[in-house]
């Protein structure tokens, strides 16, 4: 009796061993697909977003709470406030925090590559959303056509010029694709041809503070201006107030992004026309891509968010 008490007791052990043996494997293929997600399988998704400085940035942060409300997800959103050591930092907590995937606004393309190399070594998925990362592993990039949306504009600005006249170029923050892109579009449109000339072409980062400041040291040294374009809604605002504070009238200026302000700004008649992307239909799609991922699913590597001319009615 005893032996066979002895050999029974080996034998229980034996399959209690094998049964740990084969929960640690499925535990590790589960972490190898990107996968840290709760025992209660509720995905947690990190946002490490540019700034909030910025009313698109906003209504995009909104957008994918609202669908993370939605899907049943956590999402933990870290403010970068438009510095890049500290949008590193941010997703370092992230990491920290073991979050099944996490979505990157990058303040600068190639400054967020080594934060996004980290999240690569700690086997989390990246996606980057309307600006790209100039380097790590990326799943998908979420974001407008900026480089249609900049030739949109161009496009508008040739038609209401004739054909003829200067134009000034208000960059965004140099480092970024929107900018890179929405620039690239602008300058598809309008270069090479007859008439038109890009009198100045200067940096603005995004901001309506330094959008005033450039636009009026430009009206200082050229007041031969006859139309404006904004890399984003921000520097558009900016320029109209320097424009009216130097009593100059038909100055054409054109937008991106059809934040509140500028739409109203439209249908005021100050501002001519701003490119409509969707920030909150490119928050929604984040989440609803970083859902796919955490699930294992295969998502596509660029996910495009369409865009609209915004002129007065």
């Amino acid at each position: 009796m005893k032996k066979r008490s002895l050999g029974f007791s080996l034998l229980l052990a034996a399959v209690v061993m094998l049964s740990a043996c084969s929960t640690g494997t499925n535990t590790d293929t589960t972490e190898e697909a990107g996968g840290n997600q709760a025992a209660d399988g509720k995905v947690k998704i990190g946002l490490s977003i540019s700034t909030q400085n910025n009313p698109f940035f906003v209504t995009l942060k909104e957008g994918a709470e609202k669908a993370a409300a939605e899907a049943g997800a956590e999402l933990i959103v870290v403010d970068a406030q438009d510095d890049t050591a500290k949008q590193i930092s941010g997703i370092e907590d992230l990491i920290q925090k073991k979050v099944d995937v996490i979505l990157i606004n990058p303040t600068d393309g190639d400054a967020v590559v080594t934060a996004v190399e980290a999240a690569n070594d700690a086997n989390i998925p990246v996606i980057t959303v309307d600006r790209a990362a100039n380097g790590g592993t990326v799943v998908s990039h979420i974001a407008s056509d900026n480089v249609k949306g900049g030739q949109m504009a161009g496009d508008y600005i040739l038609e209401a010029l004739g054909g003829k006249g200067n134009i000034v170029e208000l960059q965004g923050t140099a480092g970024t694709s929107a900018a890179r892109d929405r620039g690239e579009g602008f300058h598809k449109s309008v270069d090479d041809k007859e008439g038109v000339k890009v009198a100045s072409s200067q940096p603005a980062d995004f901001d309506r503070a330094k959008g005033l400041s450039v636009m009026e040291n430009i009206l200082q040294s050229n007041s031969d201006i006859q139309a404006v374009f904004a890399h984003n809604d921000e520097m558009a605002l900016g320029a109209l107030q320097a424009i009216e504070a130097a009593g100059k009238k038909d100055i054409i200026v054109v937008g991106f992004d059809a934040t509140a302000d500028a739409v109203s700004a439209v249908n005021a008649g100050t501002l001519a026309a701003t490119v409509a992307q969707k920030p909150e239909a490119i928050g929604q799609k984040a989440i609803e891509t970083a859902v796919k991922v955490a699930g294992g699913e295969a998502v596509e590597a660029a996910i495009p968010v369409e865009l609209e001319l915004v002129t007065k009615p």
